[in-house]
């Protein structure tokens, strides 16, 4: 039984890897994930690379720039799976053991980094378009934007953003014009608008 649950272990983790109204209403709906000390979210995540499908439910909890946490919550063959996502590494950890898991793809784009991803993107990507747009009903504003690193690859990041709330309702990471990961988020709290007995432990100061 191990053994089978180490390879969708595996397959989840190791996939690495100034202007108008419209702009002013952007960057305003951006400031608080540039200022926020952290969030705690929850997001179905689903992911299609190479003809590999895979989804489940994770958990994260994100701190800029210091250490995040994810954490499958479903499927039941490996929740408690928990990835520690710093700026420069980031770890398997499972039933007490830690694995340097690496990544796969150049532009080191995983499963477990979707979260994070997406979270750095609205804080600091480069914009490329914005507009509203319902998803699934509900009005939302698109943004899009450039998270290109040092490769050559393309790293483009489009999350909707509820109009009502400014909170993320979807989200998608593409490389080189392919979306290989997308996120519906169920839950979503900012550290500063978590009650203390609702967070199990508290996220750090704001």
């Amino acid at each position: 039984m191990r053994k089978w649950l180490c390879v969708p272990m595996m397959a989840l983790f190791l996939l690495s890897g100034c202007g108008g109204t419209g702009e002013t209403e952007t960057a305003s709906m951006r400031q608080p994930f540039h200022d926020m000390a952290g969030c705690v979210m929850e997001a179905e995540v689903s992911c299609d690379q190479e003809g590999l499908a895979w989804e489940a439910v994770l958990r994260c909890d994100y701190v800029p720039g210091g250490e995040s946490v994810v954490e499958v919550l479903s499927p039941e063959t490996i929740a408690g799976v928990r990835a520690v996502i710093t700026d420069t590494s980031w770890q398997l950890e499972y039933q007490g053991e830690c694995l340097n898991a690496g990544t796969l793809s150049d532009q080191e784009i995983s499963p477990a980094a979707c979260l994070p991803r997406l979270m750095s993107a609205l804080r600091d990507g480069w914009l490329l378009e914005e507009n509203e747009e319902e998803w699934d009903g509900v009005p939302c504003r698109r943004i899009t934007v450039d998270q290109s690193g040092l490769q050559d690859g393309k790293i483009l990041s489009t999350v909707w953003l509820r109009l009502e709330g400014g909170t993320p309702l979807r989200g998608e990471i593409a490389v080189d014009g392919q979306i290989i990961l997308t996120a519906d988020f169920t839950n979503f709290s900012f550290y500063d608008t978590i009650a203390p007995e609702s967070q199990g432990e508290p996220g750090p100061a704001g």
